[in-house]
């Protein structure tokens, strides 16, 4: 797409926002709608996938890896997925404004970082789980992601361990191998099948089970916004190739 018909693209995606019904967008959203908060996507260069550690990233963050070889996995963890000093991009923002304004009815989000949440944005499904929720699978107790990393620090092994009881502190998020929240996959379905405009950003729709949510929707404008093609953009009624926060930059 020429220069030029990625700016009419983008002007007749904020038309349609300007002429939507109240709370009738949704927005579905995955690692592309963080990166220019400086936090890594998946297959870029410089993404997760793309690492020298001595196991693959899709290793490394699912269940059986974090099971059998915890230090390694809170090693990779803590170094390549947590990022507590992350501030919410125009993305971010504008999405909270929307919502505050009315228009958006619920985000929904493959991202763990809660930088939604941040912008001010209420109505967020967390798919994948968020690194700001932690808790002792002991005892249950919580911690927040700073004092994980702590804990990481301090312990010789590199495993956050429960200053109470010394069980190992989990991150409340989805990893391979783990189903996804069925009280917030219901939800997400729910805002997806409502909803009279779907808005998909920064995501490549290749991982399931939160790829197939977008057959949920039944509405009147599909938009996908990605810097590379996804396999759905020809159900897509206006395709962006762009990124996100330059796209929701008005």
């Amino acid at each position: 797409m020429a220069h030029s018909e990625t700016e009419r693209a983008i002007e007749g995606f904020r038309e349609l926002i300007a002429a939507a019904p109240p709370a009738s967008v949704v927005f579905f959203g995955g690692a592309g709608v963080s990166t220019e908060s400086g936090i890594p996507d998946f297959r870029s260069p410089d993404g997760l996938y793309v690492q020298k550690y001595p196991y693959p990233a899709e290793t490394m963050i699912s269940r059986s890896f974090f099971d059998e070889h915890p230090s390694e996995f809170f090693d990779f963890y803590c170094n390549r997925m947590v990022f507590t000093d992350a501030e919410p991009n125009q993305a971010h923002r504008k999405l909270a404004e929307l919502e505050c304004e009315g228009t958006i009815r619920a985000v929904i989000t493959q991202n763990i970082d809660g930088l939604h949440q941040a912008a001010g944005s209420k109505a967020v499904r967390e798919l994948h789980g968020s690194v700001l929720r932690n808790y002792c699978m002991n005892c249950g107790m919580s911690y927040s992601a700073d004092e994980v990393l702590t804990l990481h620090a301090l312990d010789d092994d590199g495993i956050p361990r429960c200053p109470a009881c010394a069980g190992i502190v989990k991150p409340d998020v989805v990893l391979y191998e783990e189903p996804l929240d069925e009280r917030v996959l219901r939800a997400s379905i729910e805002a997806i099948a409502q909803a009279g405009m779907l808005v998909v950003a920064g995501t490549s729709l290749a991982v399931y089970p939160a790829a197939g949510l977008i057959d949920y929707f039944r509405g009147s404008h599909l938009v996908i916004i990605n810097r590379s093609p996804t396999p759905r953009d020809r159900q897509a009624d206006l395709c962006i190739a762009a990124n996100v926060g330059d796209v929701f930059d008005f």
